[in-house]
């Protein structure tokens, strides 16, 4: 309801006075200010949940690509065709152990290589099995993967070159053979039927996508060459991918080049033939996924600003009531003497007050949301102040842009006309 002014007072009233008045009045229609504010609150904790838990995803993979080792560039093997189709990568034999050791000799930029060999299998622990994924690999690959026991140890030098049968398990692999606090150090496995020693548990990598990197088990590779998969290259020992490491980010694109000339000479590829194996660089995925994740965050927050819009043209309709319905109070107040700015400033600042205090509601359930989301989905929490800022910058807009019309039809009414309203 519109507070009428003495005469002294009709010409220039306090902003404090106007604000007291804009809440007064608003605070008399509850339920009309609180379906108004709905559309800006909605539209405010979309950008900034929505914002947040882009980030949060983003930041969660470059998290998981560090853990599994940064500035690493992987050699996958070639693949197999039969007839016109062609299988996945590392489905044919193109790349060998003694590949792997000459891009150690011969590439100067790669610090640390190492080669493996993966295949699937079935291990069984007394009363318990599963299915897994077998690593066969060097000493190097902890270094090249950050993948390190928490427990016991990785196999040694002379394990790996006597073929021995000894394991270390993923943490996956120990709940679901030994149960959750297992001690499965010590114990013997079997992997298609054959028994191996496990010596130690690596420390948890969590999920990539789809792929859990802590259901697998590592055996040294010369004996998963011999006892699994067979040693199936024409010359050496044949392995499913090589990876390279180097500690300065700089130096990737020089190993890759130097490796990619590497592997054609040893394998006598020249122009125009194809290349029968593939190199992937951790930096371009990440960067890759980064800008698909950016990209959608910008649509999708694009979509919640046009319901920041909705909210405006919300806010805009109950104002345009609000004026008809106040006809007769505003008259009254212009015929004692209040002028047409006093009317407009009271208007505009209850559209103000509107979208400021449900830009705040709405950032705070924004926050909330994103902090449920990265919770349960477990990703990090991250707020950006940007996304904080600019929602709160659009919820203001917003009413100001809404509460002109309609403070501007009410400043205009002729007070005759305003009193005869019924």
């Amino acid at each position: 309801m519109l507070k009428v002014f003495k005469k002294k007072d009709t010409r220039t009233v306090p902003f404090l006075e106007i604000l007291s008045m804009a809440v007064e009045t608003l605070w008399s229609n509850k339920l009309r200010t609180g379906l108004t504010m709905l559309g800006v609150i909605i539209g405010i904790a979309s950008v900034i949940a929505i914002t947040s838990v882009g980030q949060g995803v983003q930041k969660s993979v470059e998290q998981q690509i560090q853990a599994l080792g940064s500035n690493v560039i992987q050699v996958l093997a070639g693949a197999a065709r039969s007839g016109n189709v062609r299988q996945g990568l590392g489905s044919t034999s193109t790349l060998t152990w003694e590949d792997a050791k000459a891009i150690a000799g011969q590439a100067p930029s790669a610090e640390i290589v190492s080669a493996y060999l993966q295949r699937n299998a079935q291990v069984v622990y007394a009363g318990e099995n599963t299915s897994t994924t077998i690593y066969g690999t060097d000493l190097n690959y902890p270094d090249a993967r950050n993948t390190y026991p928490q427990e016991g140890r990785f196999f040694t030098q002379e394990e790996l070159d006597s073929s021995a049968q000894v394991a270390v398990l993923g943490p996956t692999v120990q709940r679901t053979l030994f149960g959750r606090g297992g001690k499965p150090i010590g114990e013997k496995i079997r992997i298609q039927g054959e028994a191996y020693e496990v010596i130690g548990i690596t420390e948890a990598k969590g999920s990539q996508g789809p792929v859990d990197r802590d259901d697998q088990i590592f055996i040294p590779l010369t004996t998963m060459s011999k006892r699994l998969v067979g040693n199936n290259a024409l010359t050496g020992v044949s392995v499913s991918g090589i990876l390279i490491k180097s500690n300065n980010p700089e130096q990737l694109e020089a190993a890759q080049f130097q490796v990619t000339n590497i592997l054609r000479l040893r394998h006598e590829i020249y122009p125009p033939q194809a290349d029968d194996f593939r190199l992937t660089n951790q930096a371009d995925i990440v960067s890759t996924f980064t800008n698909v994740v950016g990209l959608f965050t910008i649509l999708v927050v694009a979509i919640a600003g046009i319901s920041l819009v909705v909210g405006g043209i919300g806010i805009a309709n109950i104002m345009l009531v609000s004026v008809v319905e106040r006809t007769r109070e505003i008259g009254i107040r212009k015929a004692v003497g209040a002028t047409n700015s006093a009317i407009l400033n009271q208007f505009l600042a209850e559209a103000i007050v509107i979208s400021i205090v449900g830009g705040c509601i709405g950032m705070g359930t924004g926050i909330l949301l994103a902090f449920a989301a990265s919770t349960i989905f477990k990703f990090p929490f991250v707020i950006s102040i940007i996304s904080v800022i600019v929602g709160f910058g659009l919820s203001l807009t917003v009413g100001l842009i809404a509460g002109v019309i309609p403070a501007r039809n009410a400043a205009k009414l002729d007070p005759i006309n305003a009193l005869r309203s019924d």
